[in-house]
């Protein structure tokens, strides 16, 4: 992985150049005109105290601090792409990272992107930090081989065994210990302010305020990319720092790991939706179109890995539907033959709880997210005559693992 830093990104955009590249986007005239003029002619002065210095008027660059400028730098960077297919070039803003797979000890691919690269860059006034690019490289191998520096206008790029990217600490080895002990270091800090407002009589909805947009912030910053291969003594550094904001403000948090699957689900639900997203297509149905098909994975770290256990998680959410009371047909040889898993009912109204589990019952198990109501297991064998006559409620709801047929 090369890590590359650009000198004075923004500050080097070409408006000509960009306004070039927009219109082959499909942009109007009347609009790159209006970018082209935002652009150019931009007076700037520096004041110290009552001293000011001349007017210099500015065409190049994007104003520092503008909404406008990131999202113009990304459209002024749209070109720069991969040109070999085990390469990727990934893009935010104007953090950019190569990523090359080699095999068999072949970097030719991997060193013609980064000359690619560079080339690009000087094509487009971009010129390359060499003392801020770093370069990185995982290698499991039990016998690893010695890698030639990539080497910037002569000077040699550093390798390094751990880099912070977009505020995450990635190391050679895929660990994720100095980034926990940082996260947990930070959000340390932040509980001092979590008990001074305790201490001045804040009250609960504040105080959970408070953790959740700046202690609970911290903890769940990226977590979907490094929580699922902590450690253990990681994951229980982490969950100290929620049981101690859980003393102070007297409330019951969610725990890291629910947070983790809760971001996970969302995330993955926000992919399945888009078929515009890269990884939409790893999330893909069997034939019979009921369960998605599972990550292949040999390793543990790649099972732990975001995918396979979004693909996981995406099997095991709850499907929320309303059964009217005319469902007194809805019996069990139909529950047996349209589902194939274990069915979670919403007992609101249970006259006689004790007598439950011989009928089928497997006990209380969780509540509903939905309603907040006692959540029971219950096999396909409850039918609906024991519903109507144990129930005096207008609908029943029912949590199940799948999609009927």
């Amino acid at each position: 992985m090369l890590f590359i830093d650009y000198c004075s990104a923004f500050n080097t955009i070409v408006p000509s150049k960009l306004i070039t590249k927009l219109r082959i986007l499909g942009l109007s005239t009347s609009l790159c005109n209006w970018i082209l003029d935002f652009l150019t002619g931009r007076p700037q002065v520096v004041r110290v105290g009552s001293n000011t210095s001349a007017t210099l008027i500015l065409n190049t660059g994007a104003p520092q601090g503008c909404v406008l400028s990131p999202l113009l730098y990304s459209l002024f960077t749209h070109d720069c792409m991969a040109r070999h297919d085990s390469n990727t070039i990934i893009k935010f803003a104007d953090d950019t990272t190569v990523v090359g797979l080699i095999t068999d000890n072949d970097e030719t691919a991997y060193r013609e992107e980064f000359r690619d690269l560079a080339v690009w860059c000087q094509d487009n006034n971009l010129s390359l930090n060499v003392t801020k690019t770093k370069e990185m490289i995982v290698d499991y191998r039990k016998r690893r081989t010695e890698h030639a520096p990539i080497l910037i206008d002569g000077a040699v790029v550093e390798q390094v065994e751990s880099f912070k990217f977009l505020g995450v600490h990635i190391n050679n080895k895929l660990e994720w210990s100095k980034h926990t002990k940082t996260v947990v270091k930070r959000a340390r800090q932040s509980l001092f302010h979590l008990r001074r407002l305790k201490r001045f009589g804040m009250g609960l909805e504040i105080l959970k305020r408070f953790y959740s947009c700046n202690i609970e912030s911290i903890l769940t910053d990226c977590i979907t990319a490094w929580y699922g291969n902590c450690s253990a003594s990681d994951r229980k550094a982490l969950q100290r720092v929620v049981r101690t904001a859980q003393y102070i403000t007297g409330a019951k948090l969610p725990t890291i790991q629910d947070l983790y699957t809760r971001r996970c689900q969302r995330k993955a639900l926000k992919i399945v939706k888009d078929p515009s997203h890269p990884s939409h297509r790893l999330f893909s149905l069997l034939p019979h179109g009921k369960r998605y098909r599972s990550a292949k994975s040999r390793t543990k770290r790649l099972l732990n890995n975001f995918y396979p256990q979004a693909i996981r998680l995406q099997m095991t959410i709850w499907t929320f539907c309303i059964v009217p009371p005319a469902a007194a047909t809805f019996c069990s040889s139909y529950m047996h033959s349209h589902f194939n898993y274990t069915f979670m009912y919403i007992l609101p109204q249970l006259d006689r709880p004790t007598s439950a589990p011989a009928h089928g019952l497997t006990g209380l198990s969780a509540l509903c997210p939905t309603t907040s109501q006692p959540l029971f297991c219950a096999t396909a064998t409850l039918c609906s005559s024991y519903m109507h006559s144990h129930f005096n409620h207008n609908y029943m709801y029912i949590y199940y693992l799948n999609q009927p047929d």
